[in-house]
């Protein structure tokens, strides 16, 4: 059985992007870091929080970027000396997690506070633009 794809209609143009980003969020399903999205209203202005749970990570451990429309968050913890565990339930394990970001979006900053990383968007309004498109004759 063939699978067609979402966004083949005809009169969709310019959405396999998006169709790229779908297939892209499915694949980023792993569970860790737990983070929360929140929208808050700043000084009348929507922004959106993503909140990821790091502790035991250093700011020196954690690398934010922006890369092909998404948000990437990448942690590495290095052991600095080798310790005899009698219990081991705390992993030093790394993580990427991306989150795919509509055109427009701006990532304003980071901050790590207490194991949490949060890290703030916002989405400026752009104006509306009416443009005529001039027809030419042609016989």
């Amino acid at each position: 059985m063939s699978r067609i794809p979402p966004f083949s209609s005809p009169l969709l143009l310019g959405f396999e992007t998006i169709e790229k980003s779908l297939e892209r969020i499915a694949k980023n399903s792993d569970g860790y870091p737990p983070y929360n999205i929140e929208r808050l209203v700043k000084d009348g202005t929507e922004i959106l929080r993503i909140t990821l749970a790091v502790a035991g990570f250093s700011i020196d451990d954690l690398e934010i970027s922006t890369e092909d429309s998404q948000l990437v968050i990448r942690g590495r913890q290095i052991e600095e000396e080798p310790r005899e565990y009698l219990h081991r339930g705390i992993a030093a394990r790394q993580f990427q997690k991306a989150f795919v970001l509509a055109d427009g979006i701006r990532v304003l900053g980071a901050e790590l506070r207490n194991g949490l990383l949060s890290i703030d968007l916002d989405r400026p309004q752009p104006e509306k633009q009416i443009r005529k498109i001039e027809i030419k004759a042609r016989d």
